[in-house]
């Protein structure tokens, strides 16, 4: 399918040809029939993408510091890397949208296909000829006599009504509007529809005039007269409420709203302006100055928009979803009409004239632009050919990528195209431009949108899956009832029951797993076990993390989606201390900061079977500036530091040998893929038994069990009921 995308290095647009998406639960597949382009967010977009890397700076000072601290944590080429993987990656454009419903994903039940639906929100509601929406981001469309290309406004029209709503503009009260845009013209009209009276304000004639026509009482491209016109239409007390719906760094709009607002008004900045208040003028009038946040509550909540979870409407009357249903209402009542609104409009194979448009290419006025679109075509395949790296055709190991997040692009498939028998045959992602991207960039032979496509695909002997936590025990076993080999990153489950599963299928199968538990594969930690064995064991050994915080709403926080921290990363250092010890965690028990609300720092003392004692210390409130990660082990008459795996100290009778890489860490990723298609091509060996990622896995499990319980728990299997059962100690 086409679809409109642009590089995040460039800025450079195009109309890309991409595999359509796949209905995921909670949401439906809608083939559009007409986006809008806002001309405001979208060229904004582009003004920021086509900046150089040195214009990006000065506009994120904010990145600049992450960066840094990157380059002082991991190294330069590290640092250098993880930047050009961002810049990589292709922007889907488009969040307004409108088109007909083709297919209904699980947990859906007031919409079926062929109904009529607007559609909302950035990265969803994008420039494509099919999308997938999130139920809480549609509104059904009323009534036949809406357009689609009416129906395509309805996310700007939830924003102009969340901003009215935020407003409190009451019947008969008398609101100014600066800016009279796309925006600036919904509003005027949902004002109108309201009973209040609009006094406008725009520098450009045109938008006046047409405001003028849309019905506002009156307006000009004079500031000095549309202080004059809010006191004339409103008794000389000043309006009742001022909406700025400008878009400039000046904070001029925001201080002209304090002179033409009446004592104890409100002023609202729907638009993205300066904010200098001038205090002198909000104080004297106790001037309430509100932002209003897009579509209205539930915006940015993904347990909202992406998990489906309404806002009980006796305490949120107006969510964004209502907000949209609100609008399209509207519009089949005819209090409001978009069709004076739109002055282009473009195929989708000629949308880029569109944006030329917009970017001010063309000298020429604009207004509402939008994007149109076949709606009777055929569905679009999910499976898109590509042209294979040719190096490999005949290699042994040909993966089946799942997943095409910022691990799998920066660190994953970088390791495993280092390895010259190992053919990347295909790739599966939810975003078809992802998939597209990744599968272009590495050279792989088809990307997809469906991951049946991998597990059917017989070309493809190994499956390698970097999705997010919670798909990860279902895809392995569909990966080893396929007859694949399998290579998942951590963490092998969430569940007990995830992973009694997994033990089940792999126990009937012929094939290897491994999970990506890197770090005993780092140089530095190979050199740092061999250095412990001359020594032998048991060893006194302490792990400690410097995590840094993620935001509360991130994906690996969610305990449905990534099952929080310690699942999904505390893994990584049960299985290295297993690893350095030679021995199997027997027991554990963790302790947590009182503060933390995710479960996030917390300290895990383990046992081992040898008499080995670890201690994990796992920290997200300390400063990412500093080291990451650092392991110490104490043996007999021997002490071996490794510090961020770019130094490592071995001190054995008072000598010390030392060991430095300057310029970026190796964690092992580059050697545990060889090891693993060495096992696969000689049909070795695993280098990790299986048991022992059960029981790092499992311990994982534990150090949960007990930050909850406050007890010691057992690291045990009970293989008489097939259930795993913690034993107190």
């Amino acid at each position: 399918m086409k679809q409109v995308l642009q590089s995040a290095r460039t800025g450079e647009l195009e109309v890309a040809e991409v595999p359509a998406p796949r209905v995921l639960a909670g949401c439906v597949l809608v083939r559009i029939a007409a986006s809008l382009v806002s001309a405001g967010t979208e060229r904004a977009s582009a003004e920021f993408a086509s900046k150089n890397l040195l214009q990006k700076a000065r506009s994120r000072p904010d990145l600049v510091r992450d960066v840094f601290k990157k380059i002082q944590r991991d190294g330069l080429l590290s640092a250098v890397s993880a930047v050009r993987s961002r810049l990589d990656q292709p922007t889907a454009l488009g969040y307004s949208s409108a088109g007909v419903v083709v297919e209904i994903g699980e947990g859906i039940s007031d919409l079926k296909p062929g109904d009529r639906v607007a559609c909302a929100g950035a990265g969803f509601a994008v420039h494509a000829e099919i999308a997938c929406i999130p139920r809480m981001l549609l509104a059904k469309i009323p009534s036949a006599n809406v357009g689609f290309e009416s129906a395509a406004f309805t996310t700007l029209g939830a924003v102009a009504i969340h901003g009215v709503r935020t407003s409190e503009a009451k019947l008969g009260e008398s609101v100014a509007l600066i800016g009279l845009g796309l925006l600036g013209q919904l509003t005027l009209q949902i004002l109108n529809a309201a009973g209040c009276r609009v006094i406008g304000l725009d520098l450009l004639q045109e938008r006046a005039q047409l405001a003028a026509k849309m019905g506002a009482l009156a307006v000009t491209t004079s500031e000095s007269e549309f202080r004059d016109l809010c006191l004339r239409y409103s008794g000389g007390h000043g309006v009742d409420c001022v909406l700025i719906i400008a878009e400039t760094p000046s904070s001029g709009p925001v201080n002209l709203a304090s002179e033409v607002v009446r004592d104890r008004g409100i002023v609202v900045a729907v638009g993205t302006v300066g904010l200098e208040l001038h205090r002198k003028l909000y104080y004297e009038k106790e001037l309430n100055f509100r932002v209003s946040r897009s579509y209205g509550p539930g915006r940015y909540d993904s347990a909202f928009e992406q998990k489906g979870r309404d806002y009980p409407i006796g305490h949120v009357r107006w969510t964004e979803t209502r907000n949209m249903e609100a609008f399209v209402q509207l519009l089949a009542d005819g209090k409001i009409d978009v069709e004076p609104l739109i002055t282009h409009r473009f195929p989708i194979e000629n949308a880029l004239a569109g944006y030329d448009l917009i970017s001010g290419q063309q000298a020429e006025p604009f207004l509402g632009v939008l994007i149109q679109y076949n709606i009777e075509k055929k569905q679009e395949p999910r499976r898109l050919g590509l042209v294979a790296s040719p190096k490999t055709a005949l290699s042994q190991v040909r993966v089946g990528l799942l997943g095409a997040g910022n691990f799998a692009r920066g660190v994953l498939i970088p390791a495993i195209r280092r390895d010259r028998e190992t053919q990347l045959a295909g790739m599966c992602a939810t975003s078809g431009p992802r998939a597209r991207s990744l599968a272009t960039k590495y050279g792989f032979g088809f990307c997809t949108t469906d991951e049946d496509e991998i597990y059917s695909d017989c070309s493809i002997n190994t499956v390698v899956i970097a999705t997010r936590h919670h798909l990860h025990a279902r895809q392995i076993v569909r990966a080893i009832e396929a007859g694949k080999h399998v290579f998942c990153e951590k963490p092998l489950c969430l569940t007990e029951q995830g992973l009694q599963e997994i033990e089940l299928a792999y126990g009937h199968a012929n094939c290897h797993l491994m999970v990506g538990f890197n770090r005993r594969f780092a140089p530095m930690a190979q050199r740092m076990k061999e250095f412990l064995r001359e020594a032998g064991g048991p060893f006194t050994m302490h792990y400690r993390i410097n995590a840094g915080r993620l935001p509360p709403d991130h994906w690996i926080n969610d305990p449905e989606q990534g099952g929080g921290r310690i699942l999904g990363e505390v893994c990584h250092f049960v299985d290295f201390l297993s690893f350095i010890s030679g021995s199997a965690p027997v027991a554990v028990q963790t302790r947590g900061l009182p503060i933390s609300n995710e479960e996030q720092d917390v300290v895990a003392s383990i046992e081992f079977a040898d008499g080995s004692l670890g201690t994990i210390s796992y920290v997200c409130s300390g400063d990412r500036g500093y080291s990451k990660e650092r392991a110490e082990v104490f043996g007999s008459d021997c002490v071996a530091v490794l510090d961020d795996f770019r130094s490592l100290d071995l001190v054995r009778h008072g000598k010390k040998r030392s060991a430095r890489s300057w310029l970026r860490q190796d964690k092992g990723h580059v050697a545990e893929w060889k090891v693993f298609s060495e096992c696969i091509r000689n049909s070795g060996p695993a280098l990790i038994p299986f048991e022992e990622i059960v029981a790092s896995t499992l311990a994982t499990i534990r150090i949960v069990d007990s930050l909850r319980s406050g007890r010691v728990e057992r690291v045990t299997a009970d293989r008489s009921n097939q259930m795993y059962a913690p034993l107190v100690s």
